[in-house]
């Protein structure tokens, strides 16, 4: 088994989510995040000023498959949450050692 870990950014979601139950997966932790990447923020000027808002929102996707299907899962989210500008997130791909649902034990 294997965890995808995905930033993404936040009007991407919807759509991923969507995509992802198209082909079955359906479990995952959603989680609303602030950060920064090469992206390094976003100016804005004003009269006052410019100033850079340097952590921006993101959400964190969290998705435990077996290890057949993380190909999968993992190009649906870069085809759908893809906008081909900096900033769009990174998937990371970790290993699950176990796993055990809570009410069973199973």
């Amino acid at each position: 088994m294997k965890m995808i870990v995905a930033i993404l950014r936040p009007e991407k979601l919807q759509a991923v989510k969507d995509a992802l139950k198209e082909e079955g997966i359906n479990g995952m932790t959603i989680t609303r995040v602030t950060g920064r990447g090469s992206q390094s923020g976003v100016r804005f000027t004003t009269r006052a000023g410019e100033f850079c808002v340097d952590e921006i929102e993101k959400v964190k996707l969290e998705i435990v498959q077996e290890d057949e299907r993380i190909d999968t899962a993992v190009a649906i989210i870069r085809r759908v949450a893809a906008t081909d500008h900096i900033g769009d997130g990174r998937i990371f791909i970790l290993p699950v050692e176990r796993s055990l649902r809570i009410r069973t034990g199973d």
